[in-house]
């Protein structure tokens, strides 16, 4: 399975919904929901008081970036 990333020419200034970070991580929205709840998923804000949440570009990167698995180095016995 290819690591999920968000396209290079993406500027890190730009926005993302809610809904569609949900899509580009191939995630339950309501399983992103329990992340903010419990404070382990990415910064979001809200913009003039709007219901709508967003991500920075940024944002998303730093937090696939940071629970992305780490690969684990086979033992050889010598």
């Amino acid at each position: 399975m290819d690591p999920i990333q968000i396209p290079r020419d993406w500027d890190d200034r730009g926005l993302i919904t809610f809904e569609e970070f949900c899509d580009l991580i191939r995630i339950p929205q309501r399983t992103v929901r329990d992340w903010r709840r419990r404070g382990v998923g990415p910064r979001w804000a809200r913009f003039n008081g709007c219901g709508r949440l967003y991500i920075t570009v940024a944002e998303a990167r730093r937090f696939l970036t940071s629970a992305a698995p780490t690969t684990r180095r086979e033992r050889t016995n010598g």
